[in-house]
């Protein structure tokens, strides 16, 4: 099975929410890279076949910011 590609449309205000979101992406088991971009608001997470949209989702939501859209190997998803 192959990686998985998800991205987020995440809204940042500052270097500290960027900072948070990549600090639980680090944390989450089974992601491989991810690139968190204050400038373009956005999340690009690249993780293992075992771990799905929701999971990684949820984490970025742990952060208490807020998520307006989101993708699922280029297919958009809810949020």
């Amino acid at each position: 099975m192959s990686d998985h590609r998800y991205k987020f449309n995440v809204s940042m205000s500052c270097s500290g929410c960027s900072g948070a979101v990549e600090r639980v992406l680090k944390k989450l088991d089974g992601v491989k890279t991810f690139d968190v971009s204050l400038d373009s608001q956005t999340a690009s997470v690249v993780t293992e076949s075992s771990v799905s949209y929701d999971t990684v989702l949820a984490t970025i939501k742990k952060t208490g910011k807020t998520v307006n859209s989101g993708e699922a190997d280029g297919e958009p998803r809810g949020v």
